[in-house]
This record gives structure tokens, sequence and C-alpha cells, in this order.
């Protein structure tokens, strides 16, 4: 499998995960998201689960063959 797609898709991860950590802390408005702290808790996570996609899968690119 091609490594651009999961690094792709983890940076993807990432950003939606900041923009909802964000927005659960209050620090970005227009949303029924903002100040909900269960919204800061769940980006936290997805921004966690895209870091780990994308590293894994630039370290797995890496590798020599």
């Amino acid at each position: 499998m091609k490594t651009w797609l999961p690094i792709g898709l983890g940076v993807l991860l990432v950003l939606a995960g900041g923009l909802w950590a964000l927005q659960g802390l209050g620090y970005v408005g227009g949303s029924s998201m903002s100040g909900a702290r269960e919204w800061f808790w769940i980006g936290l996570a997805t921004l966690a689960v895209g870091l780990v996609l994308a590293v894994s899968a630039f370290r797995r690119g890496r590798r020599p063959r």
C-alpha cells in the first residue's frame, strides 16, 4: 500500500482533532461544539490517533527494502 494515503489521512485527523479540541476549549466559536468540554477530549483523542497513524506510516515508508 502506498504510504502517502495513511500519512494524508493522519494529517487530516490531526487537523480535525486540533480544531475540535480548540472548539471544546472555547477558543474557536461559531459552533454548537464551542465551549463543550467533551469535544476537547474527542478532539484530543482524534489528534492522537492521527499522529500515531501518520508517524507509523512515515516510518514504514522510510525502511530500506
